[in-house]
């Protein structure tokens, strides 16, 4: 239905839709009231005011709509633009007016007058101002990796002081051919242990902390290369769902959830948060993660070890929803990969903007790292107003 109405240049495909129905309710194969019975004069039964002498009547303007059949005049016009001029083989060169007169004569009507009036009619100040943003519609959709949507390049656009409507950006974008990422199924990569111990499920499906540093997940994806598999492992914070460390590398064990373990204590204590006594990390029951050095490790920093139940995403949602949106925004967008340095790099690049100019729904369409500035900002104003009273 949308591309029937994009053909015939109707505003939307319910009224299209509305059209089908009509007819089959005209050719009897489907219940309701046909055309003449809706055409039919209701003032004399219902008392209301026919339209004067001069004044415009709309009792049949159902009918009217329903009765077109051809396309709009502008994509009339564009078929003769880019068909006008054009050689076939061994054949004579097609010009205007015989195109015209064949589209006519095939229930296209138009006249070469009409052809020129519109084809050499000057530019707009919408078509301007459409040129113009359909620049930066693009400039915004590349520089986030071609994975944004119309409504994260909307929000974009005005975040950079750039007004615009998003049924706008909705239509330039199609217009343009420029579509967001789509998510696929997810896979998983890790293995649970039979041997590891067994740790509490702390968290209980329960992703939204009130303030950082109290729940990290973690959990590894796979990259395929030309050189073979890559094995990529993050650490989220999930109050802001900000990746604080991650680690790559073609061995699938507990060292490389253990080298982005250390990353993520490493870019916490940086910032100042010295102490992580009271943090819950969750993953799930994967062999790497229920390892006694990784296991040991935590315990040093004061981390209380958390995993969900075997074979159940939904007990470690948010990392797998990480992976997805890595997978999709960076991984199967821009392949193919050649080596594990190349995907090192570009997932390098990726959690930068992910974490700094990444516009996330569940931050309120900001990047990670905006809401967390926010949560400080706003907790250190509140012990200053607390000191203040004492």
């Amino acid at each position: 239905m949308a591309k029937v109405s994009d053909l015939l240049g109707v505003g939307t495909p319910e009224t299209v839709r509305k059209w089908v129905r009509q007819a089959q309710v005209d050719a009897g194969s489907l219940l309701g009231r046909s055309s003449e019975e809706s055409g039919e004069v209701r003032p004399a039964q219902t008392g209301e005011r026919r339209a004067e002498e001069g004044q415009r009547h709309f009792e049949g303007r159902g009918g009217f709509l329903r009765c077109r059949a051809r396309p709009a005049l502008p994509l009339i016009v564009d078929f003769v633009r880019v068909h006008a001029g054009l050689r076939e083989a061994g054949g004579m060169r097609w010009g205007v007016e015989p195109i015209c007169t064949v589209l006519t004569e095939h229930g296209l009507p138009i006249a070469p007058s009409t052809y020129y009036e519109l084809v050499n009619k000057p530019a707009t100040a919408r078509d301007w101002r459409d040129a113009l943003l359909v620049n930066e519609i693009r400039r915004v959709h590349r520089k986030n990796y071609g994975v944004s949507g119309a409504r994260k390049v909307w929000l974009a656009l005005n975040r950079e002081g750039i007004s615009v409507a998003r049924c706008t950006v909705e239509r330039l974008m199609r217009e343009q051919g420029l579509v967001g990422a789509v998510r696929g199924k997810v896979k998983r990569t890790t293995i649970a242990g039979p041997a590891g111990e067994r740790f509490r499920d702390l968290v209980c499906r329960d992703f939204g902390p009130v303030a950082p540093n109290v729940l990290w997940v973690a959990d590894m994806t796979y990259v395929s290369t030309w050189s073979g598999w890559v094995y990529v492992a993050f650490v989220i914070d999930a109050y802001a769902r900000r990746i604080l460390g991650w680690r790559s590398g073609t061995c699938m064990d507990s060292q490389l959830v253990l080298d982005a373990l250390e990353q993520a204590v490493w870019s916490r204590n940086h910032s100042g948060a010295t102490d992580l006594a009271g943090l819950i990390h969750h993953t799930d029951r994967g062999s790497q993660y229920t390892s006694i050095k990784f296991s040991e490790r935590l315990a040093e920093v004061g981390v209380a070890a958390s995993v969900g139940s075997v074979g159940d995403s939904h007990d470690n949602a948010l990392a797998e929803t990480i992976n997805g949106l890595y997978k999709t925004e960076l991984i199967k967008k821009h392949g193919p990969w050649r080596t594990v340095e190349q995907v090192e790099l570009a997932t390098a690049e990726w959690v930068d903007w992910f974490n700094f100019r990444r516009l996330y729904e569940y931050c309120g369409d900001i990047p990670p790292a905006e809401l967390e500035a926010a949560y400080y900002a706003q907790d250190a104003a509140q012990q200053t107003a607390e000191l203040s009273h004492h």
